[in-house]
C-alpha cells in the first residue's frame, strides 16, 4: 500500500486495550496518555473517517487474573465488563474535549451512562459522523475485548480493525524476551492461529477470517500512527488473507 493523504478505509473500528490508557503509571488512566489518544483520533476523523472503538479494562481490572485466583470466572468476567465502562465514558470525556460527537454503547444495560447496544441505531451514529465506543465486551462472560471487538466489525461492516499494541506489530516471537524475533509485514488468519501467536484469541481471527476483515496491529505509542494505517502507510503488521500471487506469510526475516 502506498502512503497517501486521503483515507483507505471508510469505516474502522480501533481496538484499544486498557493497558493503553494508563501510560507510564502503573493502574488508572492518565490524562496526558488519554487526550493524546483523543487528538489522534480526531485526526482521523477529520480524514472523513467513520469510527467505532471497542475498549479493554486491564487498567482496572483483569477478570482472568482474578479468576486464576479462585474468584469465580463470570463473576471476575462481569467486574471487567464494568471496568471498560469506566473507561469508554473517560474515552468519550477525552473526545468531545476535542470537538468529536461521541456516543457510548454498552452490552450490559447501563440507562444512566449508556445506550443499550443496538446495531442499527450503532450504525446510524457512525453514518451521522458521531464516535461510537462500545463498552462492556459481548456483555457475556468467558470472551474477551479482542472477540467483542470482531464481533462489533462485523456487525456494523467495519472495512478493518485497527489493533493498538505497545509492539510494532506481530512477531515470531515475544520482542521483549526473544532478542531473535522478527517481524510479520502480512499473515494470514489461519497462520496466526496455528502459530498461536497471541495477537488475538483464537474467536475473534476466527470471525474475521470468515469475512476476511483486515487487522492491522501497530505501535499506539508512536504519534500519528493511527491515522498512518488509515492512509494505507506501511505500518505495522496486516492480517488478511492472501493475495494472489502472494505467499500465505510475508515477512523480512522470519523462518518459515
Amino acid at each position: 500500500m502506498s502512503s497517501n493523504s486521503k483515507a483507505i478505509y471508510k469505516r474502522i473500528l480501533l481496538k484499544l486495550s486498557g493497558e493503553a490508557l494508563m501510560g507510564d503509571l502503573g493502574f488508572g488512566i492518565d490524562p496526558a496518555t488519554i487526550t493524546r489518544i483523543a487528538k489522534e483520533i480526531k485526526d482521523v476523523h477529520d480524514l472523513d473517517v467513520e469510527i467505532a472503538i471497542v475498549v479493554g479494562g486491564g487498567n482496572i481490572f483483569r477478570g482472568v487474573a482474578l479468576s486464576a485466583k479462585g474468584m469465580d470466572r463470570a463473576s471476575a468476567d462481569y467486574m471487567g465488563m464494568l471496568a471498560t465502562a469506566i473507561n469508554a465514558l473517560a474515552l468519550q470525556d477525552a473526545l468531545e474535549k476535542q470537538g468529536v460527537y461521541t456516543r457510548v454503547m454498552s452490552a450490559i444495560e447501563m440507562a444512566k451512562i449508556a445506550e443499550p447496544f443496538i446495531r442499527r441505531r450503532a450504525i446510524r451514529h457512525i453514518e451521522k459522523g458521531r464516535v461510537v465506543i462500545f463498552a462492556a465486551g459481548t456483555g457475556n462472560p468467558y470472551f474477551t475485548t479482542d472477540s467483542a471487538a470482531a464481533l462489533r466489525a462485523l456487525e456494523i461492516r467495519a472495512d478493518a480493525i485497527l489493533k493498538a499494541t505497545k509492539v510494532e506489530g506481530i512477531y515470531t516471537a515475544d520482542p521483549a524476551t526473544d532478542k531473535t524475533a522478527t517481524m510479520f509485514d502480512h499473515i494470514t488468519y489461519l497462520d496466526v492461529i496455528q502459530r498461536d501467536l497471541k495477537v488475538m484469541d483464537t474467536s475473534a481471527i476466527s470471525l474475521c477470517r470468515q469475512r476476511n476483515v483486515p487487522i492491522h496491529v501497530f505501535n499506539l505509542y508512536k504519534p500519528g500512527n493511527i491515522a498512518r494505517v488509515v492512509r494505507g502507510e506501511k505500518v505495522g503488521t496486516i492480517v488478511r488473507d492472501s493475495l494472489p500471487g502472494q505467499e500465505s506469510v510475508s515477512q523480512s526475516s522470519a523462518p518459515a
